[in-house]
């Protein structure tokens, strides 16, 4: 596999220069990926996903006092503004099991009317200004898209923090933040019903 110098040194590095959402072209919708999926674009997404898994390394980050600490990472937050993205966090407490996902994309095919939030707020790695509020998202999804990981289609069904998680992500590659998503005038408003994660 020939790799360009940009995914040379992701891969000898795994860390990605982050878009700010000062960018005009983050938020800008993206371009579904070709299909079947090139090399190189597989090796974006590898470098996506390992520059995720050194985030969450206390030792890196103490190395790389800029990088922060990320669970999710939308290819328009490289600067590509392609449909594909990567997840990654740990399920439980010990860091035994993850889940982690490279995908290309991605669709929302279902969805609940019950809504959720963080109740802590949402943050983002390409966002450097605070935005307090609730964002609020669906309770449940089922996404559709293909793994890179597992090389194939899948079917997502998520709920609570791990469909958060999905949507926002998603919503990178309509060009949309999660602050777009908390009300302006009210932005700590109460949805009746809606779950607090």
């Amino acid at each position: 596999m020939i790799l360009t110098a940009f995914q040379e040194s992701c891969y000898n590095s795994g860390m990605l220069k982050i878009v700010k959402d000062t960018s005009k072209n983050i938020h800008a919708p993206s371009k579904d990926v070709p299909m079947p999926l090139s090399a190189e674009h597989k090796a974006t997404l590898d470098a996506m996903l390992e520059h995720l898994k050194e985030s969450q390394d206390p030792a890196f980050r103490e190395k790389h006092p800029s990088i922060r600490e990320g669970i999710g990472l939308a290819a328009p937050q490289i600067g590509e503004n392609l449909r594909m993205l990567v997840i990654y966090y740990p399920v439980d407490e010990e860091g035994k099991e993850y889940v982690q996902y490279e995908l290309v994309n991605p669709k929302i095919v279902a969805n609940s009317v019950r809504q959720c939030y963080l109740e802590s707020g949402e943050g983002c790695l390409s966002v450097d200004e605070p935005h307090p509020g609730y964002a609020y998202r669906d309770y449940k999804v089922t996404v559709k898209a293909y793994d890179a990981l597992q090389g194939k289609d899948i079917v997502i069904k998520a709920r609570g923090f791990d469909a958060i998680v999905l949507q926002h992500e998603i919503d990178h590659l309509s060009g949309i933040f999660f602050y777009d998503r908390i009300d302006k005038k009210d932005p700590y408003k109460k949805l009746p019903d809606a779950v607090a994660i």
